[in-house]
């Protein structure tokens, strides 16, 4: 099997391309993928529409009419040439007011038995960390949140919940996020803040972009 060299580009469809930066989750990728995301938003090429970053790939949206594959596909390379220390920006800092357990976070004591620790240990080590937005989605809002310890890494629900409330915090696998609107889910809910993650009135109207670091902050209820 041959070796793949990254980035590498293929069609998406008829008008997109997608530029693939890596096959794992890993925080230099990542922060690849959003360096291009962020010059292809400052400097558009001739017929750009939209992109969408992800943990390793970006896909790229073009107008048809105005530009075909291979003039997007040679725009974008070029934008990726230009990729230096000068495009990478200071990570800005949320911090998250957080209460851990009760009727804010039924699945606590649950993370703890999974993990054979204690509650307290729980949201000891859930807050102990710094971590990395990596990527938005799922919900509008909502952010995939990497760099959590591994010794609170916890399964998905069997079956989701119908309702989860705006601003739980819960853990799937060995990731952690926060709810930014009421909806269904199948996170591990161990918390939830009083923040508003998600305002459509204001600009922007997420509190979290890919690129920051977020940090959780016990807080009494």
């Amino acid at each position: 099997m041959s070796e793949i060299n990254y980035p590498y580009f293929k069609p998406a469809g008829d008008r997109a391309l997608l530029a693939v930066f890596g096959d794992e989750i890993d925080l230099a990728v990542n922060r690849r993928v959003h360096a291009l995301d962020r010059l292809l938003q400052e400097q558009p090429f001739e017929g750009l529409l939209e992109t969408v970053p992800t943990y390793v790939s970006i896909l790229i949206y073009y107008d048809a009419m105005r530009v075909d594959y291979d003039g997007a596909l040679a725009s974008v390379q070029e934008s990726l040439s230009r990729i230096g220390q000068q495009n990478e920006q200071p990570a800005r800092r949320v911090e998250i007011p957080t209460v851990y357990g009760g009727e804010n976070g039924p699945d606590l004591a649950f993370v703890a038995q999974h993990n054979h620790i204690t509650p307290g240990d729980v949201i000891r080590i859930h807050s102990s960390r710094d971590y990395h937005v990596y990527m938005m989605g799922f919900t509008p809002g909502f952010p995939y949140l990497g760099g959590m310890d591994e010794r609170i890494a916890t399964p998905r629900l069997e079956s989701p919940r119908t309702f989860v409330p705006a601003g739980s915090v819960g853990i799937a696998g060995k990731q952690t996020g926060v709810y930014p609107i009421d909806s269904p889910g199948g996170w591990q809910i161990i918390g939830r803040t009083s923040l508003d993650l998600f305002d459509p009135a204001r600009q922007p109207p997420f509190l979290f972009a890919p690129g920051d670091v977020v940090h959780f902050v016990p807080v009494e209820d």
